[in-house]
């Protein structure tokens, strides 16, 4: 059972990657790719080389964005936009995902809440037919009535406001 149920995740998973448009494979790939150390690490050291060479502190290389760096402002700006929507696109599809498997599982927990409350109706018939007297347990009892998700659902509401 529980290897149904992971290997029904995956396949969810793998779907979910198939179903992928264009935009977000590349986005997908540039977010694996720029967002490590070695990214940081190299954009330090192309800024810092720019700077040195725009200082002209490197004999025999032309200064091409003299102080005050209008250039390479321009050029660290671009770069934060493209990485931000990037970003943002990844999120999206992670986000897109992760309501997907939220409503499977609240789905799952419904259908599990009420074969429980059967199974516990079930039960209490076949301790009455049998005749076993477990002397009427009241939570017993409330466990064997239906779950009312929309009085749960207004308890939560009105409990973030």
């Amino acid at each position: 059972m529980l290897r149904r149920k992971i290997t029904k995740k995956i396949k969810l998973n793998l779907k979910s990657l198939r179903h992928r448009s264009q935009a977000e494979r590349i986005a997908e790939f540039l977010t694996n790719h720029f967002g490590n150390l070695w990214f940081l690490l190299g954009n330090v050291l192309l800024f810092a080389l720019w700077i040195v060479i725009n200082l002209g502190k490197l004999e025999g290389v032309p200064v091409f964005d003299p102080y005050p760096f209008n250039l390479l402002t321009m050029v660290v700006s671009l770069e934060a936009i493209f990485l931000s929507v990037i970003v943002l696109i990844s999120q999206n599809k992670a986000s897109n995902i992760d309501e997907i498997r939220e409503e499977i599982n609240f789905r799952v927990n419904v259908q599990a809440e009420k074969e429980i409350t059967k199974m516990l109706q079930m039960l209490e018939t076949i301790e009455r037919k049998l005749k076993i007297n477990n002397g009427r347990d009241r939570k017993l009892k409330v466990m064997e009535k239906e779950l009312n998700i929309e009085r749960i659902a207004q308890e939560v509401i009105r409990e973030r406001l």
